[in-house]
């Protein structure tokens, strides 16, 4: 009869337990390069600080630009560097600080919409390697490209069914549509930080600029100087009448 044993392995020197590759923590959120112009970064911000606007109320969205966005071990190994000129994720913190945006602090999250502002010097990337990455990597929804030294430039694609991009059509009024957002994007002549071009700009389904804070203040103030003159309109034509009538309008409380 045999007596069947169990026997203990004790773990030796040589037996070693799987751990997982722990993600990087020395990210680099500068690599010192310059942005192609003044125009370029003025455009970021404009971007940026319209949308920031439009959406004052709402805390669950996340507007960056000019940031790199890490997305694993092995770009921070090939020092692959990925930075959108601007970039939107719904439905995270929009509160929080960030530095840059890294795809495994986010819950795996990745750019919803992403716009790169194009010079002669990165056209060919934008168009071809940049692109790629988009719809097959991080499956952002839409991504649109547009130099702003070249008003006719302006481009865009979605992704379809089967995660592949197609290009969007413009409008008559050469606008496209960013689905992610319920905007409209688009070009608006004008003077910002005393720079004149055509701007890339939003617009809401009714063709409405989105305003940036400034121009937002402007425009309260010319309604507030507007609906002060029509009282004083009002009020004049009321003395007026009374005058017609043979009352003193200093006598009418």
């Amino acid at each position: 009869m045999t007596v069947a044993t169990t026997e203990k392995i004790s773990p030796t020197a040589s037996t070693k337990l799987w751990e997982p590759e722990l993600p990087p923590i020395d990210l680099i959120f500068d690599d010192g390069e310059p942005l192609e112009s003044n125009r370029h970064r003025i455009g970021i911000n404009v971007l940026i600080r319209s949308l920031n606007q439009a959406l004052a109320s709402r805390n669950d969205f996340f507007a960056g630009g000019n940031m790199f966005v890490y997305y694993s071990t092995q770009q921070t190994k090939n020092k692959d560097f990925r930075g959108p000129d601007f970039f939107v994720v719904l439905d995270v913190d929009g509160t929080k600080p960030r530095e840059g945006w890294v795809v495994w602090q986010e819950a795996g999250r990745y750019p919803d919409l992403i716009v790169e502002l194009m010079s002669p010097s990165t056209a060919q990337v934008d168009l071809t390697t940049k692109k790629h990455l988009y719809e097959k990597t991080f499956h952002t929804r839409n991504y649109f490209v547009y130099n702003p030294f070249d008003p006719d430039s302006l481009r865009g694609w979605c992704l379809d069914s089967n995660q592949s991009y197609q290009e969007l059509q413009r409008n008559e009024r050469g606008w496209l549509w960013c689905s992610t957002l319920g905007f409209w994007l688009g070009t608006w002549s004008g003077t910002i930080d005393r720079n004149t071009c055509s701007w890339l700009r939003f617009y809401d389904s009714d063709f409405n600029l989105l305003l940036l804070p400034e121009e937002a203040e402007q425009q309260r103030a010319e309604e507030q100087q507007q609906w002060a003159e029509e009282q004083q309109q009002r009020a004049e034509r009321l003395a007026a009448r009374l005058k017609e009538l043979g009352i003193d309008p200093d006598t009418v409380e």
